[in-house]
């Protein structure tokens, strides 16, 4: 634990070196990164100086045991079991939070819904799932922005896709990606039987341009005049966009705007975000033939999540968590899944560390 303690000080007295050079100062893009690490570092370095104050106490409890003084000793004993208790769980504390982070964790995120099997009742549970993501955002202080809306015939989704934008969302966000599964009755079942639907999420990190490259031949972008729900007329210009990204086929779509440019950014900004996303689940699966787990990304094939109305219950799938507050979720109290599934991941990469 000592040489790991000695690199957390070293490196975060190297970040507040830096952060002091005018140079650094100068150049915003480099010293946002710096800043960045920084703030990840200190909670490490808190830990670091609480390891460094316990191991100092249990080395002085240890010599004040010898003194022949029976309080001193007795004092010496409770501050030895106070080390002793504290320091094993600190120092795997400091493990997990020197694994090697993903480093989308700290972007914003476009999440993708859409409506699966279940026809208009699947479109029905793609909004509640929106509503359930947008409130956790705002409770975290998060803003968000609909990017692409496709309306269902009866309410609800067809696809709607949004950007949730705040520190680290792709941390947070990460673990909603997924099949999300619903049993209940449907307003329109006239027997009062129950139901199962589906709908998709897939949570992306977003991307930047130094991100992702695409070549100026990469794309095929075509315009066309928006149409509304049932054909309904919504702009008498070509302001819809399809962007076709040739090489890996990708399309996207967008004509909520009225402007064809803001309409061809939003679809920009969703093409970049898959692109990454699939480099990224490239890349993982040529670094490691047998991945640890699913709960960082989410396989959107994988049923995540069961949301059960007559039992008022919703069960995670990925690490056997049921609560019985279903309303409460869907407004949004997403918290103790996250958490759990947070540590579910560092427990998996410690194991693997350690083997």
């Amino acid at each position: 634990m000592e040489p790991l303690v000695a690199e957390i000080e070293r490196s975060f007295a190297e970040l507040e070196r830096q952060l002091g050079d005018p140079e650094l100062i100068a150049d915003q893009k480099r010293y946002a990164d710096v800043a960045r690490r920084h703030k990840q570092l200190s909670r490490a370095r808190d830990m670091a100086r609480r390891w460094r104050e316990l191991t100092a106490q249990q080395a002085e409890a240890d010599e004040m045991l010898t003194d022949g003084d029976e309080e001193i000793r007795a004092l010496a004993q409770e501050q030895l079991n106070e080390a002793r208790t504290e320091l094993p769980e600190l120092e795997e504390q400091l493990r997990a939070e020197m694994l090697e982070r993903d480093p989308a964790d700290d972007k914003d995120v476009i999440v993708e819904l859409r409506a699966g099997t279940g026809g208009d009742e699947a479109a029905l549970f793609a909004g509640d799932l929106y509503q359930m993501l947008t409130r956790y955002a705002e409770s975290l202080g998060f803003r968000t922005e609909t990017l692409t809306v496709s309306g269902g015939d009866a309410g609800g989704f067809r696809e709607l896709a949004f950007e949730i934008r705040g520190d680290a969302a792709y941390s947070i966000f990460k673990y909603e990606s997924g099949v999300h599964r619903v049993q209940r009755v449907p307003q329109t079942e006239s027997q009062g039987r129950i139901h199962t639907s589906t709908a998709t999420v897939a949570v992306l990190p977003e991307a930047e341009d130094v991100d992702v490259e695409i070549g100026p031949n990469d794309l095929r972008i075509d315009v066309y005049r928006a149409g509304g729900h049932g054909g309904q007329s919504v702009n008498t210009t070509d302001s819809a966009v399809r962007i076709t990204h040739l090489p890996t086929g990708l399309v996207v779509t967008c004509q909520d705007e009225r402007s064809q440019l803001q309409n061809k950014e939003r679809a920009m900004k969703i093409l970049r975000a898959r692109l990454f996303e699939m480099y990224r689940e490239q890349a993982q699966q040529e670094a490691s033939a047998a991945r640890l787990s699913q709960i960082g990304t989410g396989e959107r094939s994988e049923k995540i999540r069961t949301y059960n109305y007559p039992q008022n219950r919703v069960t995670d799938h990925r690490i056997n968590l049921t609560v019985h507050n279903l309303e409460s979720v869907l407004a949004g109290n997403l918290q103790a899944f996250t958490d759990a599934l947070s540590a579910e991941e560092r427990r998996l990469k410690l194991a693997a560390a350690a083997a």
